[in-house]
């Protein structure tokens, strides 16, 4: 089963999708070029949200996945705003597996929330062949909710603990951390000069948003709870009455973007 079964629909409605100042960021990064011209390579692509943010930006588009519900909703939701002669290609691979078509290499490869999941150096030193000589690789992401960092979203999080166990779920497993920086990996990758940027992020968030967020994830998709989902969703929904009388909850959060490129010589 994948980590995600049972989740693209609601990783599509409520997942936050990507800022303006962050595809600005990633837009510069990339080596300039017509439009048309450009490629973009999104990798554990989802439900397309780094590709919908960047759409306007690059002409030829390879977004990968391995989860074949999730690439339905991406195709769904981006075919209507392809621009007219751009080429989008949505593709069902691990990132480990992917192979770019013969002489395909892209300015920008994009690695969204998803650097976790994949054997990190295996990816970048694949990615060699598939990112043009002056292109780049950005990594990034923002917190999720189990990094908490506010009094909701720790209550929220201690209530998911509550049901699923002290550890952090992943599918039928748990949750393995990489302690390494990824800046830190990158370095010792062929895309070793990294700079590293942040862009600030403000959010609200109602219970309803909330749950549908947390069923987007790995460590509270819906299958998890079996029969205790409606538990689940009570629960949640009295704990956040202690935090607000109007049902809004804010959310500072921010996006750290890596950028790596080959080192000139």
């Amino acid at each position: 089963m994948s980590l995600f079964a049972g989740t693209a629909t609601y990783y599509r409605q409520f997942r936050p999708g990507i800022p303006h100042e962050v595809a600005a960021v990633l837009d510069h990064a990339a080596p300039a070029r017509p439009v048309g011209r450009r490629r973009l390579l999104d990798v554990g692509t989802g439900t397309g949200l780094v590709v919908e943010a960047l759409l306007s930006r690059f002409g030829d588009i390879i977004a990968v996945d391995n989860d074949a519900d999730m690439l339905a909703a991406a195709d769904a939701a981006l075919r209507p705003k392809l621009p007219q002669g751009s080429r989008l290609s949505l593709v069902q691979s691990t990132a480990e597996d992917f192979t770019a078509p013969v002489g395909w290499q892209a300015e920008l490869v994009t690695i969204c929330r998803a650097f976790h999941w994949l054997d990190q150096a295996a990816v970048l030193t694949l990615l060699d062949e598939q990112v043009a000589p002056d292109g780049v690789v950005a990594v990034f992401g923002d917190s999720s909710f189990w990094a908490a960092g506010s009094p909701w979203k720790e209550a929220v999080r201690d209530v998911v603990k509550s049901f699923l166990g002290e550890e952090r779920r992943a599918g039928s497993g748990t949750f393995q951390h990489h302690n390494r920086p990824y800046g830190e990996i990158m370095a010792e990758s062929p895309f070793n000069e990294v700079a590293e940027l942040r862009v600030p992020v403000q959010r609200t968030w109602t219970a309803e948003s909330i749950l549908g967020y947390l069923y987007s994830t790995s460590f509270a998709a819906p299958h998890l709870f079996g029969a205790r989902l409606k538990d689940f969703e009570a629960a949640v929904k009295h704990r956040l009455t202690g935090f607000s009388d109007n049902d809004t909850f804010p959310e500072e959060n921010e996006f750290l973007i890596r950028i790596g490129q080959r080192r000139r010589k």
